[in-house]
């Protein structure tokens, strides 16, 4: 074969087809176990030999490396089973599945240009004959700049690699000479460049213990960017540092949120005791408590009988403009993402910095987050499709209707983050209650002691009110004075 890119292969690959989670180390990184593999295609143009260079374009920072094991298929495979899937297999053989985090968020899972691109697919540089090795007892180890990064075994991947071959010819033929990226153990992480990555593939239990050698692979700097004008630009938010560089922590952001079992819950008892007080009584607690600042300002309810009682999930807009909204308005943006992932008995809170000139959402988005179980949504900007959206049920409070789309004002920048709507604060987490008289904010750790206290407020200006309606002064009464205060104790005692 002429092509040195080729050189490891038997021939060039009619297809590259890569996992996206396939070890318990990597999805228990990640947050998600899989039930079932899940595929996405590379081209053959992205593959490359030993040795060479691969570039980090310009305007882009989270070039990540994963090192993998590669199925290079021996014969044709078509709805093999599981017990003949290996014979199908002809090598092993070492892979880097390099992937650019700035586009991915756009490619919504096809990784087609974060994952594409020229350079992307290093693999070799030997092929292991997969005739004489255990599919369960293989090794791939990458390295760093001469550190050791990654180390997994195949018998640490949730599914085997007989599974994937029989799996993946289910659906198409597998043909000779074609690649199969088995997916990465936990430890991928961002290249910058200068970095050198090596990736070995090795069976130490085997006869021999054969080896792929290590495959070599440089980081340059790129020099031409992305245009404007041909399609999206790179975008990297939190999310997608996180994730390119394997946590929160590594990639230098706010330390990760607490386990599951420690962070606050709205239960439905405490959710109950929220339902039944007024946004007012509660407003006045935590005013009691020194909190006056937690009223969310200038939104209106579109179903102002409604209760909203939810845990706050947050987006933020900032002011528009041109380069920005071509470079994070377009495709799978963070409004979007923010809709598809609300979860159920959350509110999401967005930051519009009370600008009206445009809508912040309108009926599709509101349909998306009613279907996933939102318990509704509070923003300080505008609605469009506003009869379309109240139509769907679902609590939301805002400044007004407007016609126009998110663009013409707002840049849609980043979700779950701290933001500032209707003049309060609001962190992911804090708890949303709203009513007709207004929204507040409540800080988790202050939610059953506002919440019992409001509903004893409550109590007791009921028993006032039913003092002043039989016709006694307010004076002494509201608030009540010390003779007022023993027979109000004294009715309690008696109920």
């Amino acid at each position: 074969m002429s092509d040195a890119r080729f050189g490891a292969l038997p021939q060039r690959p009619g297809k590259v087809i890569a996992v996206h989670l396939s070890y318990a180390s990597r999805a228990d990184q990640r947050g998600r176990r899989p039930a079932h593999p899940s595929y996405f295609l590379k081209p053959s143009s992205s593959v490359a030999a030993s040795g060479g260079t691969v570039e980090r374009p310009a305007g882009t920072e989270l070039l990540a490396f994963e090192g993998e094991i590669a199925l290079v298929i021996g014969t044709a495979a078509r709805r093999v089973p599981l017990d003949r899937a290996w014979d199908h297999v002809g090598w092993v053989t070492a892979a880097n599945d390099l992937g650019l985090y700035d586009l991915r968020a756009n490619d919504k899972g096809s990784n087609v240009r974060s994952k594409g691109g020229d350079g992307f697919t290093p693999i070799g540089p030997g092929l292991i004959d997969a005739r004489g090795v255990d599919p369960g007892a293989l090794r791939v180890r990458t390295w760093v700049n001469g550190e050791l990064r990654q180390e997994g075994a195949t018998s640490g991947l949730l599914f085997p690699l007989a599974q994937l071959v029989a799996d993946l010819s289910q659906h198409l033929t597998l043909e000779p000479g074609d690649v199969v990226l088995t997916g990465t153990p936990a430890g991928s992480s961002v290249l910058v460049p200068g970095d050198v990555v090596e990736v070995e593939v090795d069976a130490p239990d085997a006869p021999g213990a054969p080896s792929t050698g290590r495959l070599v692979t440089t980081v340059v700097q790129g020099e031409n960017a992305f245009d404007a004008d041909l399609g999206s630009l790179p975008a990297a938010d939190d999310v997608q540092r996180a994730e390119a560089w394997g946590s929160r922590a590594a990639a230098g952001l706010d330390p990760e949120p607490a386990p599951a079992d420690e962070q606050f819950r709205l239960t439905p008892e405490l959710r109950e005791k929220l339902v039944r007080a007024p946004v007012a009584a509660l407003s006045a607690q935590l005013r009691r408590r020194g909190l006056d600042a937690v009223s969310i300002d200038g939104v209106h309810p579109m179903h102002p009988g409604a209760k909203l009682v939810g845990t706050a999930r947050t987006l933020r807009f900032v002011p528009f403009r041109e380069d920005l909204f071509a470079s994070h308005g377009g495709g799978y943006n963070a409004q979007k993402r923010a809709f598809d992932t609300v979860g159920e008995g959350e509110v999401l809170v967005i930051e519009a910095r009370g600008e009206t000139g445009s809508g912040t959402l309108g009926d599709i988005l509101a349909l998306r987050a009613d279907a996933r179980g939102a318990a509704g949504i509070v923003t300080d900007g505008g609605v469009r499709d506003h009869d379309a959206v109240a139509a769907v049920g679902l609590p939301v409070y805002c400044r007004g209707a407007h016609p126009a789309v998110l663009g013409r004002r707002h840049v849609p920048w980043d979700a779950d983050v701290t933001v500032a709507c209707g003049g309060a604060t609001v962190q992911p987490g804090d708890v949303v209650v709203g009513d007709r008289d207004g929204v507040v904010v409540i800080p988790p750790a202050l939610v059953e002691e506002v919440a019992d206290a409001a509903l004893a407020q409550e109590e007791e200006d009921a028993w006032i009110a039913e003092q002043v309606a039989a016709g006694h002064a307010v004076e002494g009464l509201f608030p009540m004075d010390a003779t007022w205060r023993a027979r109000y104790d004294a009715w309690r005692a008696s109920r």
